[in-house]
C-alpha cells in the first residue's frame, strides 16, 4: 500500500474508521468527499484506502480540508480477456508482500478467507462454460493489502466500504483477515443490478456487515425484502453544506431580459434521461418557447446519440454540452437557471439513479426542478408543491412541464421558496451525516473482534 500524507495529524491512540473506496477522490462522488469532511468535522478520526488512483483535476474544494491520510493500493489489471494464471503473473508480485505477512501472522484467518473467495470465483462464476469470476480473487488481494496496512494501524477499529458491489466486496475481505467489523453504505445500480451482486452475494453481505447506510427510503425498502433476516438498514439522506447551496447570491433570479435556461447535469449515460430532455427541448422550441439548455457532465455511453439528436433537430444553437466542473464551479451556474430538469429512468439492466445530488443542490439554490417519481425522487420533490414530477420516458409531459415552468415566474418563484425550505429542513449535512456518525461511534465502541463474522456457516 502506498501511503501519501494528506495533513496527516491524527493520533495512533485515537479509535478510527477507515474508508474503502474504489478512488478518491472522485468528481463524480463529491458527496463522499462531503461526507467524509463532515464526519470529521463532528470530531471522528478518519483513514482512506483507494483502490484507484483519484482524479487530479477539476477537484471540490473540500478536498483539501480533509485530514484523513490516504493509502493507495497497488495497482492491479483488468480480469477480463486474461486466464487466471496470466492475470495472477502480472499482479502476484504487487500484493505478495502483504498477503506473505497476512498468512505468517494470521494463518488459520489467512486460510479461511482465501479459500472463500475461491469458492466465491466458483460460485458465482458466468459466461461461456461457467469460467471462474475471477474479479473476486482480485478483490481477495485488494482486500489483503488493506489488512496487512492495518497491522500497523491498530487505532483502525471499523471498516467502511462505499456502494455494494466491488468495494464492499474488498471491504469485506479486509474485515475477515484483519479482524475488524465492517459496514458499507448502498446507493442505486449497486444495488439493483443483479451482475454486480450475483445470487445471493448481497444478502450475505448484509448478514456479515455490522449496519448498512443507503440514501433512500425506497433502496432501504429494497433492502430489506432482500434480507430479510436484515436489520440492521438505515436511510441516511447525502446531505449538502448548506452555507455553500443557500447563501444570499442563490436567490437571485435570472433577467428577465435574458433568455431563460434550461439545466441539467450529470453523466451523460441512459439513466439520466438527456435524450428525452434534448426531444422535449425541441419540441418547446417549435412551439416557439425562447430558452436554451444546459447540459454538463461527463462523457458516457449515451453521449452519441445524444449529440446526434442535437443534429437532428437543430438544436445547436439551444442546446449545449458541457464537461464537468468542479462543484464550487458549479454554483455559480446554478444561478444563471430559470429551471433544472432531470427526466431519470430505470434501464433494462435496472440501473437508476437514487436522489440524484444535483437535484437537491438545484432545490437548495432556489432553482425549479423537474424530475420523474422513479426510485427515491418522490422523498425530494413534492410533486406540484416544490417541484413538478412527470413520467419517465414521455417527451410530451416533459415539454409541457417545462413550457409552464418558463412561462410562469411567480411560480417557480412560489417553488423556490418551498424548495430552499425542504433542503433546510431534511438535508442538512449536519444533520443527516450526524446519524452516520453515531453509527460509527457505536462500532467503535464495541471491540471489532465481536463484529467480524467469519467467511464460513451462514455467510459461506
Amino acid at each position: 500500500v502506498m501511503a501519501i500524507e494528506h495533513n496527516e495529524s491524527n493520533e495512533r491512540s485515537v479509535p478510527q474508521v477507515a474508508y474503502i473506496l474504489k478512488g478518491f477522490p472522485r468528481l463524480s462522488e463529491s458527496f463522499i468527499t462531503h461526507e467524509i469532511h463532515q464526519i470529521e468535522q463532528m470530531g471522528m478520526s478518519l483513514r482512506i484506502f483507494s483502490i484507484k488512483a483519484g482524479e487530479t483535476d477539476k477537484i471540490d474544494d473540500i478536498v483539501k480540508r480533509i485530514r484523513a491520510p490516504i493509502d493507495y493500493l497497488p495497482k492491479a489489471t483488468s480480469t477480463s480477456n486474461r486466464s487466471l494464471p496470466a492475470w495472477l503473473l502480472e499482479n502476484l508480485t504487487s500484493f505478495f508482500p502483504s498477503h506473505a505477512r497476512l498468512a505468517a501472522r494470521h494463518p488459520l484467518r489467512y486460510s479461511m478467507t482465501a479459500l472463500q473467495a475461491l469458492r466465491m470465483s466458483w460460485r458465482y462464476r458466468t459466461g461461456p462454460g461457467l469460467r471462474l469470476r475471477k474479479v473476486f480473487l482480485k478483490e481477495f488481494l485488494q482486500g489483503g493489502a488493506i489488512a496487512s496496512a492495518l497491522i500497523d494501524q491498530p487505532q483502525v477499529r471499523h471498516l467502511h466500504g462505499h456502494f455494494c458491489h466491488g468495494a464492499t466486496t474488498v471491504t469485506w475481505f479486509a474485515s475477515q483477515l484483519s479482524g475488524r467489523g465492517f459496514s458499507f453504505t448502498a446507493h442505486a445500480k449497486d444495488i439493483y443490478q443483479s451482475s454486480l451482486n450475483p445470487g445471493d452475494l448481497l444478502p450475505r453481505k448484509m448478514l456479515a456487515a455490522r449496519f448498512i447506510a443507503t440514501c433512500t427510503g425506497a433502496n432501504e425498502k429494497h433492502l430489506r425484502q432482500v434480507c430479510t433476516q436484515c436489520r440492521t438498514v438505515h436511510t441516511i439522506y447525502h446531505g449538502l453544506d448548506l452555507q455553500r447551496f443557500t447563501s444570499e447570491q442563490s436567490a437571485e433570479q435570472p433577467s428577465a431580459a435574458a433568455v431563460p435556461l434550461v439545466l441539467a447535469v450529470g453523466r451523460l449515460v441512459e439513466k439520466k434521461g438527456f435524450d428525452v430532455l434534448v426531444e422535449a427541448c425541441a419540441r418547446i422550441r417549435d412551439r416557439g418557447v425562447a430558452m436554451r439548455c444546459m447540459i454538463i457532465g461527463e462523457e458516457g455511453d449515451a453521449s452519441d446519440g445524444i449529440r446526434a439528436l442535437i443534429a437532428r433537430h437543430g438544436l445547436g444553437d439551444q442546446v449545449t454540452l458541457r464537461p464537468p466542473v468542479a462543484q464550487q464551479d458549479l454554483v455559480g451556474i446554478y444561478r444563471q437557471a430559470a429551471v433544472f430538469a432531470l427526466p431519470c429512468q430505470v434501464t433494462e439492466d435496472g440501473d437508476r439513479d437514487g436522489i440524484p445530488n444535483v437535484l437537491v443542490e438545484a432545490m437548495a439554490m432556489g432553482v425549479p426542478v423537474i424530475s420523474t417519481p422513479i426510485s427515491g425522487i418522490p422523498e425530494l420533490i413534492d410533486d406540484g408543491r416544490d417541484g413538478l414530477l412527470v413520467a419517465d420516458r414521455d417527451i410530451g409531459a416533459l415539454a409541457d412541464a417545462l413550457e409552464s415552468l418558463l412561462g410562469d415566474a411567480e411560480r417557480r418563484q412560489q417553488m423556490s421558496v418551498l424548495a430552499r425550505h425542504k433542503v433546510r429542513s431534511r438535508f442538512d449535512a449536519r444533520q443527516t451525516t450526524r446519524a452516520l456518525h453515531d453509527l460509527f461511534e457505536d462500532a467503535l465502541e464495541e471491540p471489532a473482534s465481536q463484529r467480524a463474522v467469519a467467511l464460513s456457516g451462514r455467510t459461506g
